[in-house]
């Protein structure tokens, strides 16, 4: 026997509605998207660098978005107890990561024991600017081009030392490279941060390192520091005089110190490309881009997938100068 319902016209809306509610409860959230506040952590102290440009580009997200758009700082671990905590938010679009270079793609290369994996926990969202390194060495140094830092390093095998901001930092990685690409015995010499750094190569402590312009240009315009190269791809215009380390005969040697937002793995595709209309229009704001030359960076824009392209390479080209070099850390 066939038994035939016959659902009158209110209770079939009803049923057609919860079902739609049920199947697309996710898409539904998203086109509301946002209906309440929006934290972005700063893995690192206010004041800095990366601080500095994430309130800028909150503040003119909140214009855009129409919703506030906070700062939340979680410094520790060298960026990584706040990467961490966002690795582990509901993935709403509520809770983002102004990351760097650092947190995005050295930190996870070199840690032996991973608190999180880029590649798997986040989801680009937008890259807000790039900022190269340069190549120093004081000026008394005889070497005036990276060639012939080389030759000298060459003729004078493990009798060279090299500074960075720290074993497994970012201007470590930079240097393994060189070494690596240009076949010297050089040796690594670790410092706390940069004015260290700086006093080492003033001394003779150490005789060359890979830096940020930000903090080297002072240095390099009172004449106590040689720049010798630049690290982007083309010459950077604070330092148009100074070749870029492919002009200088090291083929492909491309370092940027580069930032941008993402968000938790698996926030929905319509949020994050909200975020990145929202990140994208911050970023063209005059007053954002003037703080961005006066830190020595580059503003950037791009779709979340120019991103994650990016996101890749650099991941790629990181593990595999940690896996030639032999660094790690606990």
């Amino acid at each position: 026997m066939r038994i035939s319902v016959k659902l009158g016209l209110p209770l079939l809306t009803a049923v057609a509605i919860a079902g739609i509610a049920c199947l697309g409860a996710a898409p539904a959230a998203s086109l509301n998207y946002p209906d309440h506040l929006i934290k972005i952590i700063v893995p690192f102290a206010p004041g800095g660098p990366v601080d500095v440009v994430a309130r800028l580009v909150a503040q003119r997200m909140s214009a855009i978005l129409g919703q506030n758009v906070i700062i939340e700082n979680r410094p520790g671990g060298g960026g990584v107890i706040g990467a961490k905590a966002v690795a582990n938010a509901e993935p709403d679009g509520y809770t983002l990561l102004f990351g760097n270079v650092s947190t995005l793609a050295v930190i996870p290369a070199v840690a032996k024991n991973k608190d999180y994996d880029p590649a798997r926990n986040f989801v680009p969202v937008a890259k807000v600017s790039d900022s190269p390194e340069v190549l120093v060495v004081a000026s008394s140094f005889p070497a005036r081009t990276v060639q012939e830092l080389v030759t000298i390093a060459r003729n004078n095998p493990g009798q060279l030392d090299f500074g960075s901001s720290g074993y497994g930092n970012a201007t470590h990685l930079a240097a393994e490279w060189f070494k690596a690409k240009t076949a010297v015995d050089v040796v690594h010499i670790p410092y706390k941060g940069l004015s260290e750094i700086v006093t080492g190569v003033l001394a003779g402590q150490v005789k060359f390192v890979f830096g940020a312009i930000e903090g080297l240009m002072p240095h390099i315009q009172d004449g106590q520091l040689r720049a010798l190269a630049v690290t982007s791809e083309k010459r950077f215009a604070l330092l148009p005089e100074v070749p870029t380390m492919i002009e200088s005969g090291v083929d492909g040697f491309v370092v940027t110190s580069f930032e941008g937002v993402v968000a938790p793995a698996g926030t929905p595709a319509a949020v994050v490309a909200r975020l990145n209309a929202a990140v994208n229009e911050s970023v063209d704001s005059a007053e954002l881009r003037a703080q961005l030359a006066r830190l020595g960076a580059t503003p950037a824009t791009g779709t979340p997938q120019e991103f994650a392209a990016f996101f890749a390479a650099e991941t790629r080209k990181w593990v595999a100068v940690v896996k030639s070099a032999g660094i790690s850390i606990d």
